[in-house]
């Protein structure tokens, strides 16, 4: 059952009367509708094709938080084989937002670590809506001293609302988990690549991917606040988010222009969550060309690399 975002309301109309007719005529033999089922097709495609052409950041937004859009847990079935997860900081307990282990990347031994969101009630509430705690970063830590032991390329996959601000995560030092967390990722002397394949939401997310390359999904969103938390500090109101979004510059688009990220990756016409085989193809192929980038650098110039990159952000695109 496709769900449809707020701006594809009259997509699912004419999607939705296709339908019916087919459903008809499923209980009719003798009724042929297949030229009018046709042209609905036609034109909810035409249609589809037009809402997508030029989304405006709000709306990249409520395409990055679809349901449906592949998750960390789907990438990581699709793309790594033996994968061998690890659980918890050795501190004190594991986080089912973050997701960690061995793996191989087309035969490749490396350590894969993403924020998962979990697709539907219970997933989501065992995953904490992918905002992860204290124990997350530092399970994360530990997983990254261990890729930087062995020598094995660390692949981390963005999608989070943003670190989870609750009580018992700031007893437990939250701020100092993602610092330390971000300060990780500048050390370790192996190539670290990170992919937002949804939303990349403040310091949960740049705990992640303070990486050699950064990619994004062609309609995810990555930024140091969300648009309603940005409009209700700035305007008081929530309910400005479109506002908040076109001045937070957080699309792909605009992140490519200021040198925040490296590459943008596809999606096809409609969003990764309408043909999420096409955007598994296409991330495994941007992976892989990211860690041909990195291939024959030794630590010290990954390490270099990494920090040189980080140092730059400001100094690009600044007349746009």
């Amino acid at each position: 059952m496709t769900q449809y975002l707020e701006f594809e309301k009259p997509l699912a109309e004419i999607e939705g009367k296709a339908e019916e007719l087919r459903a008809l005529a499923r209980q009719n033999e003798d009724m042929d509708v297949s030229d009018e089922a046709a042209a609905l097709d036609a034109k909810a495609a035409t249609l589809l094709n037009d809402l997508y052409a030029d989304l405006t950041p709000w709306r990249k937004c409520q395409v990055a938080r679809h349901p449906d859009r592949p998750h960390c847990v789907d990438y990581i079935k699709a793309l790594f084989t033996e994968y061998t997860p690890l659980a918890g900081d050795r501190n004190f307990a594991d986080d089912h937002a973050v997701m960690g282990g061995l793996a191989r990347f087309n035969d490749r031994p490396v350590i894969v670590i993403g924020h998962e969101k979990g697709n539907d009630t219970k997933s989501r509430i065992e995953r904490n809506f992918g905002m992860a705690r204290p124990e997350g970063y530092r399970k994360a830590i530990r997983l990254m001293d261990m890729a930087h032991r062995f020598g094995l390329p660390v692949i981390t996959l963005v999608d989070t609302p943003g670190a989870y601000p609750g009580k018992g995560a700031e007893e437990r030092g939250q701020s100092e988990a993602i610092a330390r967390s971000t300060e990780k990722c500048l050390q370790i002397g192996v190539p670290l690549l990170s992919v937002v394949i949804g939303e990349g939401g403040s310091g949960g997310a740049v705990a992640f991917a303070t990486a050699n390359r950064v990619a994004m999904l062609e309609h995810s969103v990555y930024s140091v606040i969300s648009p309603e938390g940005c409009a209700s500090i700035l305007w008081k109101d929530a309910e400005k988010m479109r506002e908040a979004a076109e001045a937070l510059r957080l699309t792909a688009q605009d992140l490519k222009q200021l040198g925040v990220i490296d590459r943008i990756i596809p999606e096809s016409v409609g969003g990764a969550h309408r043909h999420p085989d096409a955007t598994l193809t296409a991330v495994r192929t941007a992976i892989q060309g990211m860690l041909d980038d990195l291939d024959g650098k030794d630590a010290a110039a990954l390490i270099a690399d990494r920090r040189q990159k980080f140092l730059n952000l400001g100094q690009t695109g600044l007349a746009a």
